[in-house]
């Protein structure tokens, strides 16, 4: 293939939450590799790992809690744009100078944010105006915690009543923060916000396709076989295999 399918990716630290595979499912579909790492990855091992950009996924766990999962300082030293989602959202806040309140009072479902002017991040994308002109987002929320205190140099991209920093964001470093949940459908224009960072601000091209990868993985095998017989074995249906010989 003249491009390489695997050199524009994007890092998935996953903190434990239940969406993480759908994080990595949207971003393939988007037509952009990625891979699902955990949390405490090693600063030499995310650097190594060459991303375009780096999404902190959700957890259960309790930012203000002594102990709580943290991002590897590379996340945030490595020069490249960084979404933080829920819990990473927070994390990016408490470990860049913000402040993270707990909360036992959990937010769970359906809510609509109220965008602020600026951040390219929500650019454009909206799912009403309200009679004031503000553009409004129907969104997907669940969380406990919350962000009291964004970190110096950030601005604030949404609120709620209930939440009033529903997202941030620094333009400057491409640090991007949400408490809603862009992977799931219930956030309508989900999709398009995590393409708008994947492709528009991290610059990946979308060469992750199915036509792509089946070709990556024809030439893959045809590199390692050479001119050697290969024995490839099939599903042919709940109760039985189709087995088959051929030259490469």
């Amino acid at each position: 293939m003249s491009q390489d399918i695997h050199a524009h990716k994007i890092l998935i630290l996953d903190f434990g939450s239940q969406y993480t595979q759908l994080i990595a499912r949207r971003v393939r579909e988007i037509g952009v590799y990625c891979e699902v790492r955990a949390f405490d990855m090693e600063d030499q091992e995310v650097i190594d790992f060459d991303p375009k950009g780096i999404i902190l996924a959700g957890g259960p766990e309790s930012v203000p809690e002594p102990g709580s999962p943290r991002a590897p300082e590379a996340v945030f030293t490595l020069g490249v744009p960084v979404f933080g989602i829920c819990y990473g959202m927070q994390t990016m806040a408490e470990q860049l100078g913000g402040k993270v309140q707990g909360s036992d009072i959990r937010e769970f479902g359906y809510a609509q944010i109220r965008k602020h002017e600026g951040p390219a991040l929500f650019q454009d994308i909206e799912d009403h105006i309200a009679n004031n002109g503000v553009a409004l987002l129907d969104v997907w929320m669940s969380h406990g915690d919350k962000v009291i205190a964004m970190p110096e140099d950030f601005t604030l991209m949404a609120s709620t009543d209930s939440c009033p920093i529903a997202a941030m964001a620094n333009e400057a470093k491409k640090f991007y923060g949400v408490q809603f949940h862009p992977e799931v459908t219930h956030t309508l224009q989900g999709g398009r916000i995590l393409s708008r960072f994947i492709v528009d601000i991290c610059g990946c091209d979308t060469l992750w396709t199915p036509a792509n990868i089946a070709q990556d993985a024809i030439e893959r095998m045809q590199e390692q076989v050479g001119d050697k017989k290969v024995l490839l074995a099939l599903s042919g249906g709940v109760d039985s295999s189709v087995v088959a010989a051929f030259a490469s």
